[in-house]
């Protein structure tokens, strides 16, 4: 029996096993289940006929920050990308006219931003139809996804991407779940919960963990999380990827209806044909990115206000900043000196451990 049938088969049982708490561990095993099935097909070589292997495009990645284009066919990402690079990407009337994946950059508030518009996927993209594992192995690279929706069918659309990302471990606009997971050698299975979970117990844990082969564990779990979430914790390989709801072709709705579209979280309505919003769209997408300017200062000199250094929020202190230099830049650093709204003097002397923010000033010092 293929993977691909043995998916199949166990999503029909999930579909016709009752949801109650005496399922739980049932449900729970056939997660588990599923997610190793999954993991398994998109494994390169796993030798599904006829797909593709799980390895994205062949793109080398360049600038700040990547962000991909994900969508069906015909709904507008070549034109976008045209609008919005410069580069061009072939755009027709008909389906798939992207067979593969066109990068473009976008300078904006100083930093470069890589964008991929990605061939159009189609559903069952996740299990190897069409180009769709290659599409989505890459947009699994990105630091922002862009899903491009037709306006005349957006919900739709939306449920069926989602359903393909999540199947190939992206999680969209979520945190990862605050569970301590942690393998023993013996013991036995070790669950404790701060709050009261009504989506997990210790039956269901141990049957997650069961089809992992996994006996001896302690699992702290934080918040009130459900079975697909110790799910992802325990396979370790999801990523969590921000992303932006774009509403393409927006002359053809009513105002109306754009005023509903308008109040959604992460939606962005755009016209890419007439360059509507195009402006909103990429200030929403480097709000999305979470990218911080630092500008360096040599000694002496004025700073250089015309390249600064762009770091991801989440690593952005004084040693990621001189790593973001060059490598050996850190062996030699003394101390920096700082200006801007992450120190209370300016100049503030400071560490290798010291948080910068967004548009500080650094000059770093060597020793002699």
């Amino acid at each position: 029996m293929s993977i691909i049938q043995k998916i199949r088969d166990v999503e029909d049982e999930m579909a016709r096993t009752q949801k109650n708490k005496a399922t739980m561990g049932h449900l729970g095993m056939l997660k588990a289940k599923l997610a190793k099935l999954r993991r398994d097909l998109l494994e390169p070589g796993s030798g599904v006929k006829g797909g593709p292997s799980g390895e994205g495009f062949d793109v080398t990645k360049v600038g700040d920050a990547r962000v991909g284009f994900v969508g069906f066919p015909s709904v507008g990402k070549s034109t976008l990308l045209t609008k919005l690079t410069g580069t061009y990407s072939e755009a027709a009337s008909y389906e798939f006219t992207t067979l593969t994946c066109i990068p473009g950059i976008v300078r904006y508030r100083g930093a470069k931003i890589q964008m991929l518009d990605l061939p159009g996927i189609i559903e069952g993209a996740k299990d190897g139809k069409g180009r769709g594992r290659q599409v989505i192995s890459t947009a699994r690279t990105c630091n922002l996804i862009l899903i491009v929706l037709d306006c005349l069918k957006p919900l739709t659309h939306k449920r069926l991407i989602e359903h393909e990302l999540e199947g190939f471990g992206i999680r969209l606009n979520k945190k990862p779940p605050n569970i301590t997971f942690r393998k023993k050698d013996r013991g036995g299975i070790n669950f404790t919960c701060i709050t009261q979970n009504l989506k997990l117990d210790l039956d269901t844990v141990k049957a997650v963990c069961s089809e992992y082969r996994i006996h001896n564990a302690d699992i702290h779990v934080n918040d009130d999380y459900e079975i697909d979430d110790l799910v992802d914790v325990i396979e370790g390989s999801r990523v969590y990827i921000p992303a932006i709801y774009v509403i393409n072709k927006i002359d053809q709705i009513t105002i109306e209806e754009l005023e509903v579209m308008d109040k959604l979280p992460h939606y962005c309505p755009i016209c890419a044909f007439h360059e509507w919003n195009l402006d909103g769209l990429i200030e929403m997408a480097w709000d999305y990115l979470d990218l911080v300017r630092v500008y360096t200062k040599p000694k002496g000199r004025l700073p250089d206000f015309n390249e600064p250094v762009v770091l991801q929020r989440q690593h952005c202190t004084v040693e990621d900043f001189c790593n973001r230099i060059h490598k050996t830049l850190i062996k030699q650093f003394k101390y920096a000196l700082v200006w801007g709204s992450s120190v209370k003097h300016r100049p503030q002397r400071v560490g290798r451990d010291h948080v910068l923010h967004d548009e500080d000033i650094v000059q770093i010092v060597k020793r002699i």
